[in-house]
Formats: C-alpha cells, structure tokens, sequence
C-alpha cells in the first residue's frame, strides 16, 4: 500500500487548475503513473453537478482508465474536491470508495485557499497519505 505519492508540480497546478475552474461545484479526475510518481492527469466531468458529491462521467472514465492501461501506467490517485470542505473523504467518499490501492486525492478551499490531503480508503478504513510535491522532469 502506497504511504506517499510524489505529484510532479505540473500535474499538481493542473488538478489546482481544474477544481478552482469547476468551484463552486466538485472536480474529479485520474491520476495515472508508475512507482508512486505522476505522469498524467485526466479531468473527467462530474455528472451530478454538485457542490457537495460526484459521480465521473462513466463514459469519459472507462475512456480514461483504458487510456492509462494502453500507455503502460497505472491508476495512482482519483481526485475530487470539496468546495465547502471537508479536508477529508465524506461518509459517502468511503462508502462509495471501490480501487483498493489507489489514492484518494480531496482537494478543500479554506478562505479560497485550494489544499490538498491524500488518502487510502479501503473496506470503510481511511489512512492519511504523504503528498509529496516534486518538480517535473526537465523537458529534452
């Protein structure tokens, strides 16, 4: 079980980019990768539309989940945000909780301040995760 995750700083503005755009309703997307470290961030619509749950776009996940398997990676994190807070998965968040391994990515705005708290969610059990900003390879 993954106890950290190292996000390359550019996936990491693009997840930030993506729940301030969508605020005040919910961002969710995929994070693929290998060995604990990003390589790729796929928005996906939430189809609930709301401020406080969400539901990927089935279409636009299986998509993206196949896209991830084709190029080699993993699915590493799914991410979604809670506009309102709070900093952690809701009940529903764990409930609905169904990738064992994969980390769970809340991003939560205090005074319009987007942080971010990893976690595994695994049989109704949550577990903080280290995040770990790191640069992004140097472009050849």
């Amino acid at each position: 079980m993954p106890e950290e995750l190292a996000i390359q700083v550019e996936h990491w503005e693009e997840m930030l980019a993506d729940v301030r755009l969508r605020a005040p309703q919910e961002a969710c997307g995929l994070v693929a990768g290998e060995h604990g470290r990003t390589s790729r961030v796929i928005p996906v619509t939430n189809d609930l539309d709301s401020p406080v749950r969400f539901r990927m776009d089935p279409r636009e996940q299986l998509n993206a989940l196949l896209e991830i398997e084709e190029s080699g990676s993993q699915l590493l994190a799914i991410y979604h945000s809670h506009p309102g807070g709070p900093a952690a998965p809701s009940p529903t968040d764990v409930a609905e909780a169904a990738y064992p391994g994969v980390v769970h990515l809340i991003w939560h705005s205090q005074a319009g301040i987007w942080e971010c708290s990893g976690f595994l969610i695994e049989e109704l059990q949550v577990r903080p995760v280290i995040i770990k900003v790191i640069p992004s390879p140097a472009a050849s």
